[in-house]
């Protein structure tokens, strides 16, 4: 089985930083693209930052200059760096990573989902 664990996020004013982590374990035999996406009440889920196992980035433009992703692949983790924050970013930080199982046939690789970390900006 494969889990995705998030960590971090909470209360923050506006203009602070937060960051969140996630790390992936389990039956994994080789991790491609790990990010983050968001969910505010009311409204649909949005991707907020990417990153390749080759460590390229790219990030919704709400975000740019202001959020960093990474990751350590040794340790199968994402991070999400958020600096400058705004109300608007309040939401729910979901992490995700395609990866490929152990179990997989073919090698095929599926989409892996964190529990969500609470984001809230306070004005």
């Amino acid at each position: 089985q494969v889990q995705l664990v998030e960590s971090g996020g909470g209360l923050v004013q506006a203009g602070g930083s937060l960051r969140v982590s996630c790390v992936a374990s389990g039956s994994i035999f080789s991790i491609n693209d790990m990010g983050w996406y968001r969910q505010a009440p009311g409204k649909q889920r949005e991707l907020v930052a990417t990153v390749s196992s080759g460590g390229r980035t790219d990030y919704a433009d709400s975000v740019k200059d202001r959020f960093t992703i990474s990751r350590d692949n040794g340790k199968n983790t994402v991070y999400l760096q958020m600096d400058r924050l705004k109300p608007e970013d309040t939401a729910v930080y979901y992490c995700y990573a395609n990866l490929i199982p152990t179990t997989s046939k073919y090698n095929s690789s599926y989409n892996y989902w964190g529990q969500g970390a609470q984001v809230t900006v306070s004005s």
